[in-house]
């Protein structure tokens, strides 16, 4: 294995191949579009390290995520240090590490020198196992349309839809028995369409500033707002995205108002890490790890929906969706929206290879790719419905003393509208399954698919979401 790990970029890996760790096998299954990257796993080099660090999107300046190598000694991890001019300013150990019996974590260091320069100065340490930037994302959402309330929710019907309209009149409506995580921004709990949905962390008892269940997250009843370090979920109509996500995977249904979910009953849980500058890959790998953790403990999460994308590879990241594909827990996200081919552009997290990865494309309402979705044939999975959903959002009503947040709804596009009808549809298929495998509810979602034409050589399997079977 290598002394340092800087791989920000890997466009294109065959998920059909078996599924191992991360830092041991991922190299052998990808190519990088600045060059091929041999057999097993290996060090960028400078040019490719300053290459992919100038293309990438955003990276949190004077940041860097650190791992260092098990029985490095305080004098070997204080020279490293010094050589990258670099503090501590953080030590990740989140609970699912612990329970996988690693206590060394990451950590998140601030550096004075530039990111680059910092990382390069590690290269060759034989106690640093990755140094890697603190990448920026953000949600992928490209439009918000004028505010609808008609019910024109075409993504949950027949024609080019999920067909969730055939599995409701089967009885698969009723997801009460799951939890569904949602990675992103938070969501409005009291929202006239969601609060029946709310899940609730049973290890927790509301209000009473403990720690219950030991996660280390006091009173995280809804979730944590791994942004503002606090256990506050929402935050006003700023969460708007996590609110629409929240609808179309858990929408009330049969009540006579707004929208329907894919899951008209479903237990609903936050792990907001996406602020108005948007989230940090320290914070995600956090988010990640509190839902991983959560599964492990016994609360049934089946799925974590993830609508966000942006920077470059990280390899602490990707061991967090391996915790996760251990605990049986799927990680469904959203392509991207650059219209780009992920198999020559890096398109993170979609393009990561762990087994419980679902990654989504958006489709219109004619069975067409939409414009601004990024595709896949070797990496990105499967399509749904994206172009034009509707779906529940926060507003703001009144001003001055008399300003409140209320329920609405709003029509929006993009890969993060069509990844919230897969994990819908992961959940529903579980619940009327207890105890199946992360592997087999992503199979059923993708052997289920409908052939559709532009999907074809473009997505893995050239299908649509079609949950009618199910």
């Amino acid at each position: 294995m290598p002394t340092h790990e800087f791989r920000v970029g890997r466009s294109s890996v065959r998920r059909g191949s078996a599924a191992l760790l991360l830092m041991v096998t991922v190299a052998a299954c990808a190519t990088d579009p600045i060059g091929t990257l041999p057999e097993t796993a290996v060090s960028a080099s400078v040019a490719q390290v300053a290459a992919r660090v100038d293309a990438a999107p955003e990276f949190v300046p004077g940041e860097m995520l650190v791992r260092f190598r098990d029985g490095a000694t305080v004098m070997s991890r204080g020279a490293a240090m010094r050589a990258a001019r670099a503090t501590t300013h953080e030590k990740i150990v989140t609970p699912a590490m612990l329970r996988r019996g690693d206590r060394e974590g990451v950590h998140l260091m601030r550096t004075s020198m530039d990111v680059r320069g910092a990382i390069e100065a590690l290269r060759g340490n034989a106690d640093v196992e990755y140094a890697e930037p603190n990448w920026i994302y953000h949600h992928e959402v490209v439009s918000n349309d004028t505010y609808v309330t008609n019910g024109s929710l075409w993504g949950m019907n027949a024609g080019f839809g999920s067909a969730a309209v055939t599995a409701w009149a089967n009885g698969r409506q009723n997801c009460s028995n799951v939890y569904v995580g949602i990675i992103d921004e938070g969501y409005m709990t009291s929202h006239e369409d969601i609060a029946a949905n709310v899940g609730t962390n049973p290890g927790e008892v509301a209000g009473n500033g403990r720690d219950d269940d030991n996660n280390g997250y006091v009173d995280d009843v809804y979730g944590w707002d791994f942004d503002g370090n606090n256990n506050s979920v929402f935050d006003g109509v700023n969460d708007d995205h996590g609110t629409h996500v929240a609808g179309t995977i858990g929408g009330v249904g049969g009540n006579g108002k707004g929208v329907a979910g894919m899951c008209w009953g479903v237990k609903l849980m936050s792990a907001k890490f996406l602020g108005t500058r948007g989230g940090t890959t320290a914070n995600a790998i956090k988010a990640v790890d509190y839902f991983t953790a959560l599964r492990t403990a016994g609360v049934p999460i089946v799925a974590t929906n993830n609508s966000w994308g942006g920077g470059g590879f990280s390899q602490a990241l990707g061991d967090a969706l391996e915790r996760a594909n251990a605990a049986g827990v799927l990680f469904i996200a959203a392509a991207g929206n650059s219209s780009a081919n992920c198999e020559t552009t890096a398109c993170y997290p979609a393009s990561y290879p762990n087994a419980n990865v679902i990654s989504v494309a958006s489709i219109t309402s004619t069975g067409d790719l939409s414009s601004f979705s990024n595709y896949g044939a070797t990496t990105i999975d499967i399509g749904a419905p994206g172009s034009g959903i509707v779906s529940s959002v926060p507003v703001a009503s009144g001003k001055g003393r008399t300003a409140s947040t209320t329920s609405g709804y709003a029509n929006y596009s993009g890969t993060s509208m069509a990844t919230p009808h897969v994990t819908g549809a992961a959940a529903m298929y579980a619940a009327s399954r207890p105890g199946l495998t992360a592997a087999a509810i992503k199979a059923a979602i993708l052997s289920s698919g409908t052939d559709t034409p532009s999907l074809a050589g473009r997505t893995v399997t050239g299908k649509r979401l079609n949950v009618s079977t199910f």
